[in-house]
């Protein structure tokens, strides 16, 4: 057996190692010690609210457990048991589905389009049109909900006056159980819109010139162009962008909330809606509590699809 090497002093050299894992447990201490204030603001207003909504959602707590939150009555399932049952919960995923199935692919449709137009169409005035399409999403969206409860406002609005000057008899747009959800679908791709602008735009200016020039010099128009070069180039931000704008509008609540309060005959309820309903208004913390969670179980579902079926190795 070996010995191990003696230094000068004749005392055994046992190598870096120890001196290396110090700088290692200091260097990772540095780095906690500057994570710390995040993580604690984390844990505090977000994991623990988290957490105890989640036991909420197995208790009946509701307005006479405030005072004394740990004798909350404990129901097990009982509460996701009783949303299969409840006929206007069941309206209310209807209606966010039915606002997502329309307005997702709109959102997208039309910011694509206009990031290729500001990307390779439009020269002149390009900073000023792509300032005026990302102003309302900086804009609060319940300014933007007033503001467009106004426009569509039967007796003075502005778009029933159109109508009007038109000779045409402008329907009462919120009123009408046909008509207020697409309303607020329109309201809402005319303000999301142009944030898929802005990333497409990225994702646009990402792609080869050389691959176009390729294209063109194999006969390609324009829209074969952008059919097989600019789709498949832009499949990462169009997934990127579809994820994003579907889990923003399951949690549809702002716009129904200041324009419909949910009406007309729960035509515009959503899921968040109905959740702040339960929760805020009948004091139902328990019950609500579970739709919350019902609906990131939806939310997880859909996003854990979407890149299983259009990531680019799929």
């Amino acid at each position: 057996m070996t010995a191990p090497a003696l230094s000068k002093r004749g005392v055994a050299d046992r190598g870096p190692a120890p001196a290396a894992a110090r700088r290692g447990w200091r260097q990772d201490l540095t780095g906690w010690a500057f994570a710390a204030p995040f993580v604690l603001l984390f844990g505090v207003f977000m994991a623990l609210p988290i957490l105890i909504s989640f036991v909420l959602s197995f208790t009946s707590f509701g307005l006479r457990d405030l005072q004394n939150p740990i004798g909350a009555t404990f129901v097990g399932a009982d509460n996701y048991v009783a949303l299969l049952s409840d006929a206007k919960f069941w309206k209310a995923l209807f209606n966010t589905f039915y606002f997502v199935v329309v307005g997702v692919p709109l959102t997208l449709a039309i910011g694509l389009l206009i990031a290729s137009a500001l990307s390779r169409g439009i020269t002149r005035f390009r900073t000023m049109f792509r300032v005026g399409y990302y102003l309302p999403v900086i804009t609060s969206i319940v300014a933007i909900a007033v503001v467009w409860r106004f426009l569509l406002n039967p007796d003075v609005g502005l778009i029933n006056t159109l109508l009007g000057a038109l000779g045409i008899s402008g329907p009462d747009w919120l009123a009408n159980p046909t008509l207020a959800m697409p309303s607020i679908i329109a309201m809402a791709v005319w303000r999301n819109l142009g944030f898929a602008m802005v990333v497409f735009i990225a994702g646009l200016q990402a792609i080869p010139v050389s691959l176009y020039e390729a294209a063109a010099i194999d006969g390609a128009g324009r829209w074969q162009a952008f059919r097989y070069v600019t789709l498949p180039m832009l499949r990462p931000t169009i997934l990127f962008m579809l994820v994003i704008t579907t889990i923003g509008y399951l949690q549809l609540f702002e716009e129904p909330f200041v324009m419909t309060d949910g009406g007309p005959l729960d035509a515009t309820l959503s899921v968040t809606m109905y959740m702040y309903q339960q929760g805020f208004e009948f004091f139902k913390q328990g019950y609500a509590s579970a739709i919350a969670y019902v609906l990131f179980v939806i939310v997880a579902i859909i996003a854990f699809l979407q890149f299983r079926f259009l990531r680019e190795d799929a």
